[in-house]
């Protein structure tokens, strides 16, 4: 069967480890490329289109000439850089969902697949929540995503676009560098490990937050999409990998790099993570549609010391 996708987003952190492996598995031809910097776009090679996703009139043309059936909607600002513009962040993550739902309405897409985030919760959320539980975000992004779970559950129920969509942990990954996220210490302590030997957190020590190595997110993502909708009970999933704090993740480098050192400054973003649960509970996924991660902390971190050693050149 011939599927035409569209991801929104593609280069961004998720996006443009996600395009080639929709590119492997769909073929290259079927799956456009989109987002606002050509010069990234021709990296990731074309298909591709430049759009702004608050560009509604180009999102309805492209998915016109192209025939889209499915679209990943990857473009948005994340928490930090959110708070740091919020204004933007509403522009480019609400008005932007907004646009990217009518478009897929008006064009008959089949699925839109939207990333939803942990986010989406507050400090009255219980820790380990399901998938309806308390959602009273502190951040624009927080909020950002409320709006497109709400809304997706709306075009799902109004007018039969079936939306659906993670909430994903925060997101590690060697291939592409952080982008503005509250858990971004995750992956910068990895560069930091590896190129200078010291790292400076902006958590405390016993931040726990849950977590996923990119390969079980891309999996995610994928098998999400492809499950048969009559087994889904939720528009919107929780999913998780893993789930440890800033110190334990210290430790699991230090087996790799002994003379690794760090301190703990915490900043702004602590207020963020201190809203969030620690850990998620991914029953629900793992019934529905059959979700189960593959990595633990211990197995991702000398995957990412392995890796990054490589793409860094640097021996450690």
């Amino acid at each position: 069967m011939l599927v035409r996708i569209l991801v929104t987003g593609a280069c961004g952190q998720i996006g443009s480890e996600l395009v080639p492996l929709l590119r492997e598995r769909y073929g290259k031809d079927n799956v456009i490329a989109s987002d606002i910097v050509v010069e990234k776009l021709k990296m990731l090679s074309e298909p591709y289109e430049v759009i702004n996703v608050l560009d509604r009139e180009k999102l309805e043309k492209v998915i016109k000439e192209y025939d889209i059936d499915i679209i990943y909607h990857l473009a948005a600002i994340l928490s930090a850089k959110g708070e740091e513009n919020p204004q933007l962040c509403y522009q480019v993550n609400i008005n932007g969902t907004y646009n990217v739902l009518e478009a897929a309405r008006v064009g008959g897409v089949e699925k839109v697949i939207i990333p939803s985030s942990i986010a989406v919760f507050g400090p009255e959320t219980p820790d380990n929540p399901g998938e309806i539980t308390i959602l009273k975000p502190r951040t624009m992004y927080g909020i950002s995503k409320v709006f497109a779970e709400l809304a997706g559950e709306y075009y799902y129920h109004k007018y039969g676009l079936d939306v659906r969509g993670l909430r994903f942990p925060g997101i590690i990954s060697w291939k592409t560098p952080p982008g503005g996220g509250t858990t971004d210490y995750a992956v910068e302590v990895f560069y930091a490990a590896i190129e200078k030997g010291h790292y400076t957190y902006f958590v405390r020590e016993d931040t726990t937050l849950p977590m996923m190595y990119m390969p079980d997110a891309l999996k995610a993502l994928i098998q999400l999409m492809e499950a048969d909708n009559s087994r889904l009970r939720y528009r919107f999933y929780n999913v998780s990998g893993m789930s440890f704090s800033a110190r334990e993740l210290t430790e699991v480098i230090k087996k790799f790099i002994p003379y690794f050192t760090v301190e703990y400054k915490p900043d702004e973003r602590q207020k963020i993570a201190d809203s969030w649960p620690s850990r998620l509970d991914d029953t629900a996924a793992r019934e529905d549609w059959d979700w189960k991660p593959d990595w633990d902390l211990e197995r991702m971190a000398k995957d990412m010391i392995e890796n990054l050693s490589k793409k860094l050149r640097k021996r450690v």
